[in-house]
């Protein structure tokens, strides 16, 4: 397989309902810069090796499938984003009014919490849990 990417990222599509307010979302909240902008109908956003490539109404991405059903943003398909404290993202974020679909939860691998972009996508931001040390 050949890529015609000038460097090695990682890409993930998410369907949005408005360019601008995704890219302003992404880069003023969690960190990623502007990559390409092509608004209104696309960007792309960059956080290390992440480009996050955000499809608006007008772009190909968003156009009807053969049978009609026409894609659009939300579901819950993700991109994780590794924290070092999330309590003290979660507090940040919540105080800049980002919406957050749950509270902090534990698990067997860390902690992980649930905010959304203005279109409704998932974003998951999550601490792992502290690797038992060597005996």
């Amino acid at each position: 397989m050949t890529t015609t990417a000038p460097i090695e990222l990682a890409r993930v599509r998410y369907l949005i309902d408005d360019v601008a307010a995704a890219v302003e979302f992404y880069t003023t909240h969690l960190g990623f810069t502007v990559d390409f902008d092509a608004s209104p109908a696309f960007a792309a956003v960059v956080r290390g090796p992440l480009q996050l490539l955000l499809a608006g109404p007008k772009s190909s991405a968003a156009r009807p499938m053969p049978d009609g059903a026409t894609p659009e943003p939300g579901g819950w398909n993700r991109l994780q984003l590794v924290v070092d404290d999330i309590a003290a993202e979660a507090t940040r974020l919540r105080a800049a009014g980002v919406t957050f679909r749950n509270d902090i939860v534990d698990g067997p691998g860390g902690q992980q919490v649930l905010l959304e972009d203005p279109s409704g996508n998932f974003v998951e931001l999550f601490q792992p849990a502290p690797r038992p040390t060597a005996r």
